[in-house]
């Protein structure tokens, strides 16, 4: 009597005792390492560990976070700081009229030009930036690629340019520099493994001395 063959890759705890067969049986999915889901796994990169923690969020929960940033660099681009001028103003330089600041037009505009093209330049920048992460997370791209990461950096850090720049008591050179070192901040926190961010911010906070 022929003995009945067995498939090689068959799993030994999957035989059937009495006619020696594979059977059936549906066994679990194996762990992945470093205990993520298959989910994260795919969103992280391809079947190695994470190399830092940014990938281990969630592409649903980016993606409401990016639609957020989205809305409030909407509602900042269409609320200027100061208001708009409600009816006709005529400006006096030593008693004479040089302009006519019309109803309508932003205050801001008129009275701080440059802070005002700073503010509508950063809005449009993290209203096109957010947009650019929503659409890279709609169609799957990774949550590690540089797309994500990088719109998220400076949609995140355009929101506090608009907030220090709507402050016209505060140089605008320091809001920029202010901005510079919101988006460094942000890149290392973001794109550097755990050990290493730690050690680059505590060289950048205690000149290399330690602890």
């Amino acid at each position: 009597m022929e003995e009945p063959r067995v498939h090689p890759n068959a799993a030994p705890g999957n035989l059937d005792l009495e006619t020696g067969r594979a059977g059936g049986g549906v066994y679990p999915p194996l762990p992945t390492p470093h205990g993520q889901s298959g989910n994260q796994q795919r969103l992280g990169g391809a079947g190695a560990g994470p190399p830092n923690s940014w990938v281990g969020n969630d592409a649903n929960t980016l993606l409401v976070m990016a639609t957020l940033i989205t809305t409030l660099a909407y509602q900042l681009g269409t609320s200027i700081p100061g208001g708009y001028w409600q009816q006709d103003t005529p400006a006096l330089v030593d008693g004479k009229q040089v302009a006519t600041y019309r109803a309508g037009d932003p205050i801001m505009r008129d009275l701080h030009r440059p802070r005002y093209w700073v503010f509508m330049g950063a809005s449009w920048v993290g209203f096109a930036s957010s947009m650019v992460m929503t659409l890279s997370l709609l169609v799957r791209m990774p949550v590690g690629s540089r797309h994500v990461r990088w719109s998220f950096v400076v949609a995140y850090s355009s929101l506090v340019v608009t907030f220090v720049v709507s402050r016209p008591r505060t140089h605008l050179s320091l809001d920029l520099l202010i901005w510079a070192a919101v988006l460094a901040f942000l890149w290392i926190v973001i794109s550097l493994h755990p050990d290493r961010r730690a050690r680059v911010i505590q060289d950048l906070c205690c000149g290399g001395r330690g602890t």
